[in-house]
């Protein structure tokens, strides 16, 4: 008898580590690889990050994590841990880790990866390019931005100058002066994304030459540029996710919207799915993938019914916002 109460024991033993390893097995594992603007950016690479939170949360299956890139010489060292580790999808986070991207997935071309803001890839069956219409939101933002300035100046501050940045600030100016054809739109090239200090002094310039608002597309870089907003009191405008709910300033009367935390789901989920499909992903005003955030009570509700109005004529085909800068000569970053 004690032979086979130990022999039972044992085989419960077994039955139990099989178990366990098959309900690990069952994890779908998804790695984030973000630029150097980091994971607390407050903008796309946090919302990035929080969209698989949120994911994980949801379906238990999912085991999610993310790999810091302090350097650019970090994409291909945090890519390749993951690619080690078995990850079924890896997504990158940024148009500054294509090239490194590229290298990855042409070296593995049963590894599924996403990018975020790059289409370079798009050639890739393994590749799906998480791309944003961005000069949609920019666009809202820019009638906003020209219906409440006083001084008819106002500014813009550009993480770096790349065809999908640049989207940013077309879309911006030709909203500016759709609203207010006379304003004068100070720009200025950040050429970084995690430098706070260099937005804050980019932004007081700005002021110091009559800017009453300001919107950036610069990652962590633009909370600098908030912040000199704040202590300004003038009128800031930021990007990716709520920035007034994020930062937690009262300068903020919207933000542009980019959902790249849904993106990041989609993808992860159709992958799961066996549903991947490399190319092109857009997001844009039809399929909500971008917007606008709520605004604060210095929009009047006529400008807020030109914004609709306007969001309504781009998702009908009837209005199109410019994608280049040949286009719309008022921008002079690129």
């Amino acid at each position: 008898m004690k032979k086979i109460l130990a022999m039972a024991l044992v085989l419960c033993m077994v039955f139990a580590l099989t178990a366990t390893a098959s309900a690990a097995g069952d994890k779908f594992k998804v790695g984030m690889v973000t630029d150097v603007g980091g994971v607390n950016d407050k903008s796309f690479n946090q919302l990035a990050w929080e969209g698989l939170q949120a994911l994980a949360a949801e379906d238990p299956s999912f085991e999610v994590n993310y790999l810091e890139s302090k350097t650019d010489a970090d994409y291909q060292t945090n890519i390749n841990t993951f690619i080690d580790e078995d990850y079924d999808l890896i997504i990158t986070v940024g148009y500054m880790l294509a090239d490194a991207t590229r290298e990855a997935a042409e070296d593995n071309p049963d590894q599924y990866f996403a990018i975020v803001d790059d289409s370079s890839c798009s050639d890739l069956e393994n590749v799906a390019c998480l791309m944003f219409a961005q000069e949609e939101c920019s666009y809202l933002v820019g009638l906003v931005a020209g219906s409440v300035t006083k001084s008819n100046t106002v500014g813009y501050v550009q993480g770096m100058v790349s065809d999908p940045m640049n989207l940013f600030g077309i879309g911006y100016i030709t909203g500016v002066l759709e609203a207010c054809p006379e304003a004068t739109i100070l720009q200025y090239n950040a050429n970084n994304f995690g430098d706070i200090a260099g937005g804050n002094t980019a932004a007081k310039d700005m002021i110091t030459k009559g800017a009453d608002v300001i919107y950036h597309a610069a990652g962590g870089t633009g909370n600098g540029v908030m912040n000199a907003c704040d202590e300004a009191g003038i009128y800031g405008i930021g990007v990716d996710k709520d920035q007034r709910v994020e930062l937690g300033l009262e300068c903020i009367i919207t933000s542009a919207m980019k959902r790249v935390d849904v993106a990041c789901q989609d993808i992860s989920k159709a992958v799961k799915d066996d549903a991947f499909k490399g190319g092109v992903h857009l997001y844009n005003l039809a399929n909500d993938g971008v917007g606008i955030a709520p605004t604060t009570d210095v929009v009047s509700a006529e400008t807020l019914e030109k914004v609709e109005a306007a969001k309504k004529a781009i998702i009908a085909g009837e209005k199109t916002i410019p994608t280049s800068a040949a286009d719309c000569p008022a921008f002079t970053l690129g």
